[in-house]
């Protein structure tokens, strides 16, 4: 998977990359495991925004993708590599040997033709998903259930894996891709491998009509609003006013830590 750049013949194409998508499939996405999404714009069932800059974009159909490997002890086969408007990672179709079809997302080195499985006592090679218990340690390991039978929920974005550091009676620790250190049960299970698409955090965008269509909007810095709009706005001219970096409400950003001692503790006392 390369970067594709694009011969400069307007301004926007200039400094455009592109992910090389040759080896992907053309055909469209399995109906049974799509279905429409209807556009939120950052609200919450209230009508308020919670998040920002979102809106617009193009019209998406959502994949369901298999994040807790239902289908165990049955080998499928990878028939299809597919793309994902709704992630930065690629998708693979499985279909397994009892007729059950499958999205997954896609590791390093598969392809069409790979074999996958998933099960408490399977082999532990790339696109295998098992209980972490029986994962060795230093292996790299995607979609990572935080509870167990939860479903994967951590490392699942283009090029992420965590490391087994190490293992006791009850709990693995894992080296996440943040480089945060934090412990899970060893029933937890994860799918053995690093996910593909790497090269995605290198694209070049090249104009703001690219991020547009993904359902951006765009973002206005503090400094540039009133005084009533924002805790950086107001002043003559450009003015930081010599307080520390904050969000609209006021919040410490940029490396201020937000996180509840609560919580922390919680963490401390699961381990």
């Amino acid at each position: 998977m390369a970067i594709v750049a694009r011969k400069p013949r307007n301004a926007s194409l200039r400094f455009q990359t592109f992910i090389d998508t040759s080896h992907l499939s053309k055909e469209k996405p399995l109906k049974s495991l799509t279905f429409g999404l209807r556009k939120k714009g950052g609200r919450n069932a209230y009508g308020r925004i919670t998040v920002r800059h979102r809106g617009g974009g193009a019209d998406k159909k959502y994949r369901i993708i298999d994040f807790q490997r239902s289908v165990r002890d049955v080998e499928g086969i990878i028939q299809s590599l597919e793309y994902d408007p709704n992630r930065n990672v690629h998708l693979g179709l499985v279909f397994y040997k009892n007729g059950d079809k499958r999205y997954i997302l896609l590791p390093e080195t598969l392809k069409e033709g790979s074999s996958v499985i998933a099960g408490a006592n399977v082999e532990p090679k790339v696109g295998n998903c098992l209980p972490i218990r029986r994962i060795p340690a230093g292996f790299f390991i995607h979609n990572i259930e935080i509870r167990p039978n939860s479903g994967g929920k951590l490392a699942r974005s283009a090029g992420t894996s965590a490391q087994i550091i190490a293992k006791d009676e009850n709990f693995a620790t894992l080296k996440m891709p943040s480089n945060e250190v934090r412990m899970l049960n060893l029933d937890c299970w994860a799918t053995v491998g690093v996910l593909g698409n790497a090269d995605y955090k290198n694209i070049s965008w090249g104009k703001a009509g690219r991020t547009r269509q993904l359902g951006w909007r765009p973002s206005v810095r503090g400094m540039a609003m009133n005084p009533v709009d924002h805790p950086h706005g107001g002043g003559e001219g450009r003015s930081k006013s010599g307080s520390h970096p904050v969000t609209p409400w006021g919040k410490g950003c940029k490396g201020t830590r937000t996180r509840r001692k609560k919580d922390v503790l919680i963490i401390r006392r699961r381990k």
